[in-house]
């Protein structure tokens, strides 16, 4: 059964997935939804993979890599505080990395928590007029590096 996992990648592949950033070596930067730390993004693997051990040698390590590649250009575009990184999979089990910008406006009660315990319902939903320029500015950084 495909997971939304499947779907996203099978839409960025055809070009409709309007919040991909940028396909990278390993698979395709995408920005979550709902947004719920400004700048929250994630990795999904192409061709997808039920986990990270399904994956070995270079094809492992450059997944890996893309995932602090894109961490790295969130940290510079948001300017957040550091970046959470996380391959859960139990929602969705298929491979997919979550990376979290953690900023200092964040409730002071949660700041050192987990996002899975923020309001979700209360987060930016993704729209893309509104989040085209970080989307953008995201995209830019990936490729300047």
């Amino acid at each position: 059964m495909p997971t939304a996992i499947h779907r996203q990648v099978d839409e960025a592949r055809k070009g409709t997935l309007a919040r991909a950033i940028a396909r990278m070596a390993s698979g395709w930067a995408v920005l979550g939804d709902p947004q719920i730390t400004h700048g929250y993004c994630l990795l999904l693997p192409d061709p997808v993979v039920p986990d990270l051990n399904a994956l070995t040698g270079e094809a492992r390590r450059q997944y890996l890599d893309d995932m602090a590649r894109l961490g790295d250009a969130v940290l510079a575009v948001t300017g957040a505080q550091r970046i959470n990184y996380e391959i859960l999979g139990n929602v969705e089990p298929a491979l997919h990395a979550h990376v979290i910008p953690r900023h200092a406006g964040e409730d002071p009660a949660l700041r050192a928590k987990p996002v899975w315990l923020h309001d979700w319902t209360t987060a930016e939903p993704f729209d893309a007029t509104a989040d085209r320029h970080l989307l953008t500015q995201i995209a830019a950084r990936l490729v300047s590096r």
